[in-house]
């Protein structure tokens, strides 16, 4: 396997959203990736996972069990990290908690992704992205200037915030414990994540230059040469040309001379700018306007789907999509010079490694068969799926 984490070990306690999509990035990365799922077959949320499902091995474990916990302790005893993104507590009372795991491996990383974090007095309350970006204080800064905040996809908190947050600690404790032989605990928690995320916005807020009001600012659509308008066809196009020399492009594209305009500099200028920009993007279709301004510097760009995206030439030269296990999803990200990951391989029915992966943490033959008929442990002769 390629990437540059390859030889490093995971553990991954099967879950939904900024946890497995963590999992996915390391094993991109080429780490050797081995969820644990449940022995009932059922992997929740199984269509909506598979991109970020892939690149793993699955052994099914019953960790209600405590010959199932053995087992786990076993793969954690020879991993480099374990991920898990239970509410706080849930671990320990399992018996799989940082001291059960780090008992037998004290160089282990013991990685925890939750919304609200390990302590606190919202620990142990439920939540999801839009609930961690509300009170993280960045949901009030995105949307129009007429009604309430606009509910984003669950990219800001569940990935960004949480997910890459969870990557970016587990790389951080890696490094240290390469240095000092220790592992430690990573809480990740997705309203600090998003919280770091926000942190231009804070600067701004104290330098007075962004007003606590939706689009009435640089970035949020309120100024009109940094929006998103309607074409003839009713699809849109991207406008981000705040430099002066990407906005006199964008003028002249929109066939508007910069001297017969209002002062983009003031604030109170931008509805009159704003209207006479959708009125000549309202003239001709996306592609028309792509076309158009396509080879300049007016930082206009069509707004595409995911299908679109991928068949854009820039996209495919850089090989940015691919099409592995039946469906169109994204290559392996960063790139690296010297160590580049390859495609990883579809994601696994749950269970699917588990007697190879039992036998690597030295059970035996016979061992694993008397898990596997105890319903402790599942292999894919066991389950429906």
């Amino acid at each position: 396997m390629g990437g540059p984490l390859r030889g490093v070990r995971v553990v991954e306690l099967t879950g939904i959203g900024p946890a497995p999509f963590a999992c996915m990035f390391l094993a991109d990365l080429g780490a050797d990736v081995v969820r644990v799922d449940r022995t009932d077959g059922v992997r929740p949320y199984a269509d909506e996972h598979r991109v970020f499902d892939r690149g793993r091995r699955s052994v099914a474990l019953d960790l209600k069990d405590r010959r199932g916990v053995d087992a786990l302790l076993r793969l954690t005893a020879r991993a480099d990290v374990l991920v898990e993104g239970y509410r706080p507590g849930v671990a320990e009372r399992l018996g799989i908690g940082p001291e059960d795991c780090r008992a037998g491996n004290p160089g282990l990383v013991y990685a925890r992704m939750t919304g609200w974090g390990q302590d606190g007095p919202l620990a142990q309350a439920p939540g999801h992205d839009i609930n961690y970006l509300a009170l993280s204080g960045g949901l009030a800064a995105i949307g129009r200037g007429e009604g309430p905040p606009a509910v984003p996809l669950n990219v800001i908190g569940d990935f960004a915030g949480g997910g890459l947050l969870l990557v970016a600690g587990v790389l951080a404790a890696l490094l240290e414990r390469g240095r000092s032989g220790r592992g430690q605990v990573v809480d990740a928690a997705i309203t600090d994540g998003t919280a770091a995320l926000f942190g231009m916005l804070m600067s701004m807020t104290a330098s007075g230059n962004w007003r606590p009001r939706l689009a009435g600012n640089l970035l949020d659509g309120g100024a009109p040469y940094y929006d998103v308008y309607t074409c003839a066809d009713g699809r849109y196009m991207a406008v981000g040309a705040m430099e002066e020399p990407f906005y006199r492009e964008l003028l002249a594209g929109l066939g508007l001379a910069p001297e017969s305009l209002p002062d983009r500099a003031d604030a109170a200028n931008w509805p009159a700018l704003r209207t006479l920009f959708a009125e000549r993007f309202a003239s001709r279709t996306r592609d028309e306007w792509a076309a158009l301004f396509d080879g300049t510097q007016a930082c206009a760009t069509p707004v595409l789907d995911v299908t679109e995206a991928a068949a854009h030439p820039h996209h495919r030269e850089r090989g940015t999509y691919v099409t592995g296990d039946g469906r169109l999803q994204p290559a392996p990200a960063p790139r690296f010079s010297a160590t580049p990951p390859r495609l990883p391989d579809p994601a696994p029915r749950p269970g699917g490694h588990t007697e190879e992966v039992l036998f690597e943490c030295g059970l035996t033959p016979a061992d694993v068969r008397q898990l596997i008929a105890d319903g402790v442990a599942m292999s894919p002769a066991t389950t429906t799926r």
